[in-house]
């Protein structure tokens, strides 16, 4: 398996400091997660029929013609490559880089010929690809490419039946550059992800948004079940609440911009969102600052292949705030006496 962000056991062996005292920052999951309502006693005992309450809640809280819930859009990036396979045979495949790993390893693994692009040469290779995926925002860097060019290359690769599959995962604090809206278009797929924004990484919902024909192959070959009842009714609750969501996107845009400021007060310019920042570093560097965060019981998430670099998540409360400025201050003392 590839490595990710939250892997707080493995951290917590190989530094030999007991679980409960660290201090997880190694993802962009919002550390404020969404209140769990009570369930329904037949959210666990029934077997987890699709809720189509639930699929609209969804097309209307992204804005979006139809939606397809799957167990995390993990459940979609495994599949899809899958299913191009299936239906169009080998593809020629392009994957914005750096981004989520995923992406690459699995369409590689999918009998494609698979190449990762830097996002700032993409509009260059979009006629010589079948299929192009990009995150947006991507993860770590926290690019963004503008709506009006995504569905340009969308339609360019429409012409000859090629897809365009954009990942908003990241994509709830800046809702003006999705392009779910438009997903009902040829060859257009957009994922979206409850994990992220609403804090429920561990409920592993997500969403397609697609034409339907996409959508009905999707979900054949997802089979019955796909999403657990309890995550059905959890998810519904979430998207639905408004009032919660206005207030935790203002005070998440707050954290994030504090997040930066921090980090610029030590002379770390950095790039991202509102749940995550990010700096591209030489190896030497970003090793010596994840070994120092982690001997403080300060989990960060080092990039070391296609990524090099920090990406760093929101602390939870101000005792989290306080314990990363308190390290931040020793790191940036420690390199000015060097």
């Amino acid at each position: 398996m590839l490595e990710h962000g939250g892997n707080l056991r493995d951290a917590a062996i190989r530094f030999d400091r007991p679980l409960q005292d660290w201090l997880d920052l190694s993802t962009g999951i919002n550390p404020h997660p969404y209140p769990v309502p009570q369930l329904t006693l037949d959210a666990w005992h029934r077997l987890p029929e699709n809720d189509p309450e639930m699929a609209l809640a969804a097309a209307a809280y992204y804005n979006a013609p139809l939606m397809l819930p799957v167990a995390g859009t993990q459940a979609a990036i495994q599949t899809l490559p899958r299913l191009r396979w299936l239906s169009n045979g080998a593809s020629r495949v392009v994957v914005a880089a750096p981004s989520y790993a995923e992406h690459a390893h699995h369409w590689a693994q999918h009998g494609h010929q698979m190449q990762q692009v830097p996002y700032a040469e993409l509009d260059a290779v979009v006629n010589a690809c079948d299929v192009m995926v990009i995150c947006n925002p991507n993860n770590p860097t926290g690019a963004t490419i503008a709506p009006e060019l995504l569905l340009a290359w969308a339609e360019r690769l429409a012409l000859r039946g090629g897809w365009l599959i954009v990942d908003e995962a990241f994509g709830d604090m800046t809702p003006h550059n999705s392009i779910a809206q438009w997903s009902d278009r040829p060859g257009l797929i957009v994922l979206r992800s409850v994990g992220k924004f609403f804090g429920l990484a561990g409920l592993r919902l997500g969403f397609v948004a697609a034409r339907q024909e996409i959508l009905t192959a999707l979900a054949d070959m997802l089979g019955p079940w796909a999403v657990s009842g309890p995550a059905q009714q959890i998810g519904y609750a979430a998207l639905m609440d408004r009032t919660w969501q206005s207030a935790m996107r203002a005070e998440l845009h707050m954290d994030g911009a504090r997040l930066r400021q921090l980090l610029a007060e030590v002379g770390i310019a950095s790039s991202g969102s509102a749940l995550y920042q990010w700096w591209p570093w030489l190896q030497p560097q970003a090793v010596a600052f994840w070994q120092h965060m982690a001997q403080r019981g300060i989990w960060v998430r080092l990039f070391e292949n296609a990524a090099h670099g920090i990406r760093l998540g929101l602390p939870p409360d101000e005792d989290g705030w306080q314990r990363l400025s308190a390290a931040l201050t020793e790191w940036n003392r420690d390199q000015g006496q060097q």
